[in-house]
């Protein structure tokens, strides 16, 4: 609680003492209310209790310990790419991926005083990378903080009027802001995904369409990645997603994160799972889930 800056304070106590009472209906993001991820909680469960976590660490742990059901988590975007950390977070969480949401991005630039006499702009580092063009245009300097709505409350708290922040346009009247600027981007198809994380995975549907997704290590041969993914040409899975990173310091040893349409069980993508299996030293399904959005077979 005390990571939080203290106009936060007060809400997000009544959102915590809310959801923590009723755990089966309360789902955690990461960011103080009024966050994107705070209205990506809200459309994808309008029935549940969100509950404000400072970190993905803490909002992937409170689901871990049964404080809340699940946690949405952000995980790509349109304009900026995937989110830092978060490949290495969830194949560690011991948590599996059940459902993913989609939510447009749209930003404000608020503050106090006038606008004239804005010098910097705070916001989560994705924030500032999805406004990277314009906040060079208008002469505003990026100012990092770990998330959108937290930075609305450290500038009301700090009283700083050089100072505004980059925030969904509702963290104003939460923390008491002018709104100098709306849909601040440098595009505007500004989308970002998110999945939602749970303990165990709800049984599937018999009709689709649905996702998996999945991490691996290659081998260290050459041409390992090209025969590690050969099963899923020729079976005819389609792959949305491969993205490689590095972990434990090793420049050897690289790993992926993957997307696929389909699910074990399917017997095309049940055969070139087995063949990715055959190539690679590791892999594991971190869930299966219906599509959100409609992807090509």
């Amino acid at each position: 609680m005390e990571n939080f800056a203290a106009p936060a304070r007060p809400i997000v106590a009544r959102m915590t003492q809310a959801a923590l009472a009723e755990p089966k209906r309360a789902v955690a993001f990461q960011g103080a209310p009024g966050a994107n991820s705070h209205m990506a909680a809200l459309e994808a469960f309008p029935t549940g209790l969100p509950l404000p976590c400072f970190s993905f660490e803490d909002a992937i742990d409170v689901v871990r310990e049964g404080k809340a059901d699940c946690a949405i988590i952000p995980i790509e975007n349109s304009l900026h790419g995937r989110v830092a950390d978060i490949h290495f977070l969830l194949p560690e969480s011991g948590l599996t991926i059940i459902g993913e949401h989609f939510l447009p991005i749209r930003y404000a630039l608020m503050g106090l005083g006038e606008r004239a006499g804005v010098r910097q702009a705070m916001s989560h580092p994705q924030a500032l990378g999805q406004c990277r063009l314009w906040l060079k245009q208008q002469g505003i300097a990026p100012l990092s903080y770990p998330d959108t709505a937290g930075a609305a409350a450290v500038v009301a708290e700090d009283n700083d009027p050089a100072t505004a922040a980059l925030a969904p346009p509702g963290a104003a009247a939460l923390y008491g802001l002018t709104i100098f600027e709306n849909d601040v981007a440098d595009a505007d198809h500004n989308m970002t995904r998110f999945v939602v994380l749970a303990r165990s995975a709800p049984p599937l549907r018999d009709h689709g369409p649905y996702m998996t997704t999945f991490v691996f290590e290659v081998k260290n041969v050459p041409a390992a990645l090209y025969k590690a993914l050969g099963g899923f040409a020729t079976n005819g899975v389609n792959m949305t997603k491969l993205e490689s990173y590095q972990r434990g310091g090793s420049f050897a040893a690289t790993e992926f994160y993957c997307d696929i349409v389909g699910r074990p069980g399917d017997p095309a993508v049940d055969r070139a799972l087995d063949e990715l299996k055959f190539h690679t030293k590791s892999m594991r399904v971190l869930g299966t889930y219906p599509q959100a959005r409609a992807r090509p077979e």
